[in-house]
């Protein structure tokens, strides 16, 4: 099957890419700068601040994956429904036969954040024109390279106390990247997930303490927290910036996010795509390890650049 996947460089995109084409699936991934894309499958231009540019980039495709949100940006709702209404109308004329849209956990009923209330805008504009939209919400998504786990990362190597604001008390459920993908893989195969919403998490509920804890724990570091319950959420995102490299705007909107439980309410998915997800403990390792490999090349390259440049001298 011809796919697109948009988001191609990305955190998801990347891996979601390369997955599908290993599964057999002619891969386009769309990229802003096709000339510079190494990843897996055919790169294609497309912007989704171009309509034009969406409907080439659709064309002949049977499926599309949706991957694409502008979370650093302080008028994210905004662009985030023009471009889903853009490319909802790209998919229609290009006869695309469904969308597969990663969104984010959290119950309709609550008070969502801005985040998530825009997430769930998407969902349903990305459905407006009649192209059937199959839905995957997650919470915190572990892997090397995702801002959620970055923040988690960062926070634990470079602050042995802290103190920290209410949030680190709400539960979530977070889920490994790769099984994110294994189940963004497995729906498009499915009909039975045509038009469906799904909630995806792995085996473990867990508030942003236990995860900080876990983490320090599996890198036997000693953790000492305290909870400061008036810490706003302007004064964490800034908090934020200074420990991480997680920037302001990107930070508010999940602190606005982690205030609200994010847990699955509906395991639908496991009986459409049925495996057991990694547990916490394994989806750390399983970052942290990646993290080491990637250090390690980025050594290698730089020490056989120095090696080629003595040589040539």
């Amino acid at each position: 099957m011809r796919v697109l996947v948009t988001g191609a460089s990305g955190f998801v995109g990347s891996r979601l890419a390369t997955a599908l084409e290993g599964a057999g699936h002619d891969v386009r991934a769309m990229t802003r700068r096709p000339e510079g894309y190494r990843g897996a499958g055919t790169p294609v231009a497309g912007d989704v601040g171009n309509e034009a540019s969406l409907r080439t980039a659709l064309e002949g495709c049977a499926a599309a994956y949706y991957l694409v949100h502008s979370l650093g940006d302080r008028d994210f709702e905004r662009k985030d429904a023009e471009a889903a209404r853009a490319f909802a109308r790209a998919a229609a004329d290009a006869r695309v036969g469904r969308i597969v849209y990663l969104g984010g956990l959290g119950r309709d009923g609550d008070r969502l954040s801005r985040h998530l209330r825009s997430r769930r805008e998407v969902e349903r504009l990305l459905g407006g024109t009649g192209v059937p939209v199959t839905v995957l919400r997650a919470g915190i998504v572990v892997g090397h390279g995702g801002v959620s786990w970055e923040m988690t990362r960062q926070l634990v190597a470079h602050l042995p106390a802290m103190v920290t604001p209410r949030w680190v008390s709400t539960r979530t459920q977070p889920i490994a990247v790769s099984d994110v993908v294994r189940y963004l893989v497995g729906v498009l195969d499915a009909p039975e997930a045509e038009g469906r919403v799904f909630e995806v998490g792995g085996p473990e509920v867990l508030s942003y303490l236990q995860m900080l804890t876990r983490v320090a724990d599996i890198q036997n570091r000693h953790l000492f927290v305290v909870p400061v319950p008036l810490l706003s959420p302007q004064l964490s995102s800034r908090w934020l910036a200074l420990v991480t490299d997680v920037d302001v705007p990107t930070g508010r909107s999940l602190i606005d996010s982690m205030s609200i439980e994010v847990v699955v309410t509906d395991d639908a998915i496991r009986s459409v795509v049925p495996f057991e997800p990694m547990d916490y403990d394994e989806m750390v390792m399983t970052a942290l390890v990646e993290r080491a490999r990637e250090r390690r090349r980025q050594v290698g390259e730089r020490r056989g650049g120095w090696l080629s440049r003595g040589a040539r001298r």
